[in-house]
């Protein structure tokens, strides 16, 4: 009973966490109607990485990084922060932000092939059957579309599919850094990031003498409330509820930019597009719930190995 009452402002904030992301959509599509998607990010994690960077020092975390680490680092911010926002934000241009989310879910389905094909790691049948119904879900997504494909939407999909394959790319480079704490590397990361963006986004900057309130309102939320405190809320919740309960959450990231989207920007889903996104959320949910009881198993068994071995020395 103690361990479900010390989990519950876990959940809570977890629940806010899916809140903060779905509207940081509602914003970022605001603020691309001024911004250039590489300056808009520029500002975002610089806004971040002060956030962040002050929390750390004020806990008293100095810690650096290895310098050998650096290229790691680099290709990290490049794959993750840099072309993952930037083929996201690119494609809010052309299809709803809900429409981006609901394709992003397509992630854990691809990192479960790319394991399967690259480390050789096994899939029960209830998660090849979850793999199969979120491509069936985003097959519905996007032929709900099929009229409007080849009048731009067919990019904005594309863009959406090409961050699923950078946010892969950029979860295995992360983890040859786990040995790091959470603060020394997200602040490398938006460091790097920004050092990456830089020479692109500071020249397509607009003039911030003529920006609405309202937008500098929405720059500040992107930096601290997005990317600053929605790690902090993130890193929390793998502490509490593990990686597999956290990621559970990020798939219903849909539901959430799908309310903001039809309440702030008027976007709105077919019947069709609905089915298809609960199919690609539910698809998404076993698919998750799956991965974890196999990684619980694997560790179970590393651990025993690991017992026989010193029972045996």
């Amino acid at each position: 009973m103690e361990e479900k009452i010390n989990k519950k402002p876990a959940y809570i904030l977890m629940t806010v966490l899916v809140m903060l992301w779905g509207f940081d959509y509602v914003v970022a599509k605001t603020g691309l109607e001024v911004f250039k998607p590489m300056s808009l990010l520029f500002c975002k994690y610089s806004i971040g990485f002060v956030t962040i960077l002050t929390i750390k020092l004020l806990r008293g975390n100095f810690n650096l990084i290895r310098p050998k680490d650096i290229p790691v680092f680099l290709l990290c911010s490049l794959c993750g922060e840099v072309l993952y926002f930037n083929c996201e934000y690119n494609a809010l241009s052309y299809i709803p932000a809900s429409l981006v989310t609901i394709v992003l879910a397509f992630v854990p389905v691809i990192s479960i092939i790319a394991e399967r094909v690259i480390f050789k790691r096994r899939a029960n049948r209830r998660i090849i059957i979850g793999m199969v119904l979120c491509l069936c879900g985003v097959v519905l997504v996007i032929g709900a579309d099929f009229s409007e494909l080849f009048q731009g939407r067919a990019l904005g999909y594309l863009l959406a599919l090409g961050a699923v394959f950078c946010w892969n790319v950029y979860n295995y480079i992360t983890s040859y850094l786990k040995d790091y704490d959470s603060f020394t590397l997200a602040c490398t990361q938006m460091l790097c990031s920004l050092c990456i963006m830089a020479p692109i986004a500071l020249r397509n900057m607009p003039d911030f003498t003529q920006l609405q309130p309202t937008l500098i309102v929405g720059l500040i939320y992107l930096g601290m409330g997005s990317a600053g405190f929605g790690f902090l809320i993130m890193v929390y919740g793998l502490k509490k509820l593990g990686p597999t309960t956290s990621a559970l959450y990020s798939d219903f990231l849909p539901v959430s930019t799908a309310v903001f989207g039809w309440i702030f920007l008027r976007e709105s889903l077919s019947p069709l597009q609905m089915l298809g996104g609960a199919v690609v959320i539910a698809a998404g949910y076993i698919v998750i719930k799956e991965k974890g009881k196999i990684d619980s198993l694997e560790q179970t068994e590393k651990k025993l190995e690991q017992g026989t071995k010193q029972l045996e020395e």
